[in-house]
């Protein structure tokens, strides 16, 4: 017994000098200045990881190899909040990550991924990609962000397993998770759920041991986690369109040379912009494989509209919270 505890004591001793080491490491600028570091917790295989190993091959080529990044997916470094603290402190480079997750350091994110609003997903682009994205830029650098980009993360819809979703009473009471998003949280309350805020990696589990009734994601999401082996019904809300933002540390970024910042520019552009493309493809793709083993209940216009109805109150609740003249140029530039 008292080996066990010396042994215990000795690994706890080992993890804790390998930390120190790092963070000495990290502190001390012994991590050589033209290695970037971007970790983020979406899957390998999802289109956001792979646009992201796209972008550390460009680098070099942009930078005339004065700068080369690692990449980190699949929660490697962390969880979503993990990384968000760990760029905003500087101890990482660059993140990508749901814009829900950044909304509880820059809420004015929310005003982009707002009930009922985009038609489409050009429509969401072009709020992102014009005068709206130019103020959330502003908003980022506030907190010691840099904004790289916006990828897709799709238009989300909502899964459960316990009935089919087609009218408004459809929804009472269900148990639903969503992200860690006020916005998000407060759409479905409004609708009637009753919503759960929870750690993508605990889903699945949930779901299936039925903590919780049913969840909402773009149609990748549900399929590449597997979503569907615990559920039963898919009902095309199209509730919200939600985003991938890349964000740097804002103090680092800026010691690097004018024509490096432009390297890391041009490349996440051309990254960003393969993965768009990429998630569109895929988000058909997924849906046809969904609807191939889960019951598909497409929304009527009459429902959409009742939907929107009953959620606007949450748009004029958030213009109070974060402020009107953001939320109104949003909804004139999706109109």
């Amino acid at each position: 017994m008292q080996q066990n505890k010396m042994s215990s004591l000795a690994k706890n001793c080992v993890k804790t000098a390998l930390a120190a080491a790092l963070s000495a490491a990290v502190f001390s600028g012994s991590v050589a200045a033209d290695n970037l570091r971007l970790a983020g917790n979406f899957p390998t295989t999802h289109s956001s990881s792979i646009a992201m190993e796209q972008f550390k091959e460009r680098l070099p080529e942009l930078s005339g190899g004065e700068l080369t990044v690692d990449v980190f997916p699949a929660m490697q470094l962390g969880g979503a909040k993990e990384n968000i603290d760990q760029v905003r402190s500087g101890v990482l480079e660059m993140t990508w990550v749901g814009a829900s997750y950044l909304s509880r350091i820059v809420p004015e994110l929310e005003a982009v991924s707002l009930p009922f609003v985009y038609a489409n997903r050009d429509e969401a682009f072009k709020v992102v990609d014009g005068p709206v994205g130019d103020m959330l830029n502003e908003k980022l650098a506030e907190k010691g962000f840099i904004a790289l980009g916006f990828m897709e993360l799709g238009s989300r819809h909502v899964t459960n397993s316990q009935h089919p979703i087609k009218t408004l009473a459809d929804f009472d009471g269900l148990k639903i998770r969503l992200q860690p998003n006020e916005t998000h949280l407060a759409t479905f309350r409004a609708l009637g759920a009753s919503p759960v805020s929870m750690g993508i990696n605990e889903v699945y589990s949930a779901l299936q041991q039925g903590v919780i009734d049913g969840q909402e994601n773009p149609y990748s999401v549900i399929e590449s986690r597997k979503l569907n082996e615990v559920q039963t019904y898919l009902t095309d809300t199209s509730h919200f369109f939600d985003f991938i933002v890349v964000v740097a540390n804002k103090r680092k970024f800026e010691k690097l040379e004018p024509s490096e910042q432009q390297a890391v520019r041009d490349a996440m552009a051309e990254a960003v912009t393969w993965q768009r493309a990429k998630a569109a493809e895929e988000d058909s793709a997924a849906r046809e494989k969904l609807a191939a083993n889960m019951q598909l209940v497409e929304v009527t216009p009459e429902l959409r509209q009742q939907m929107r109805e009953r959620t606007a109150p949450v748009i004029e609740s958030l213009k109070e919270r974060i402020g009107a003249d953001l939320i109104d140029a949003v909804l004139a530039e999706a109109k």
